[in-house]
């Protein structure tokens, strides 16, 4: 389940703020202009989930793509590095 901050991380990377809990008025800008808004904020919580899951998809594909072309299996890795 994700909380406020996930949010944030998953909808304004490389912006700053700063959040204090789930609640979209809580977010300090900074001075500056709100990035999102309070239901660009609300919705990430149901998109979360789902885009969390495609990032860990797609570092896992990198990871094998990788190792691929060092012509290494996860478990050879695993050797290497015990």
């Amino acid at each position: 389940m994700a909380i406020g901050g996930d949010v944030m991380g998953m909808l304004c990377k490389g912006v700053e703020y700063a959040i204090y809990g789930d609640d979209y008025d809580s977010i300090n800008w900074f001075d500056k202009p709100a990035a999102i808004t309070k239901a660009q904020f609300t919705a990430g919580f149901a998109q979360y989930d789902a885009w969390k899951a495609e990032q860990e998809a797609k570092a896992a594909s990198d990871k094998t793509a990788l190792l691929a072309k060092l012509g290494l299996t996860v478990d050879e890795l695993k050797t290497l590095m015990s």
